[in-house]
């Protein structure tokens, strides 16, 4: 399976800009640049896509986990929080924090929680990151 994107930047990085793009059209050359990846602009940035893939794939990936267990989720919802910083005089991102909340009947907090931290260290996104990588999974009553 292979997944497609592009990018196309004019300019210095600075007073550049660009868009992105996905195979599957989601993206249509959805803006970036300097100013919405280091400062509050308006468009998208790397990162930010990256979290949201994040987010979605350790979405997923619970998912599967719980159905291969016998629970079937009846909501199961994340943010995640990538931090990008300086390292050794180069951005990194160093940390993705996923928080989620979910409603699973018939499961206990503890055989969740098992589930839950095997989906974040299993999910393609988790492995393919060098980052710290945290989660807080609430089960909702």
């Amino acid at each position: 399976m292979k997944r497609k994107a592009s990018a196309l930047w004019r300019g210095d990085l600075k007073s550049g800009s660009g868009q992105v793009s996905t195979e599957s059209d989601v993206l249509k050359d959805a803006k970036y640049s300097f100013a919405t990846r280091f400062e509050n602009g308006i468009g998208t940035n790397p990162e930010e896509l990256i979290a949201a893939a994040h987010a979605g794939c350790f979405t997923m990936a619970t998912s599967a986990a719980l159905g291969k267990a016998g629970f079937t989720a009846e909501k199961l919802a994340t943010n995640a929080t990538l931090t990008l910083e300086q390292v050794s005089g180069n951005w990194t991102i160093t940390t993705v924090d996923l928080q989620m909340t979910a409603k699973v009947p018939g499961i206990d907090a503890n055989k969740f929680a098992e589930i839950a931290a095997d989906a974040k260290a299993n999910c393609p996104v988790s492995r393919v990151l060098n980052a710290k990588i945290s989660h807080d999974a609430k089960l909702e009553g």
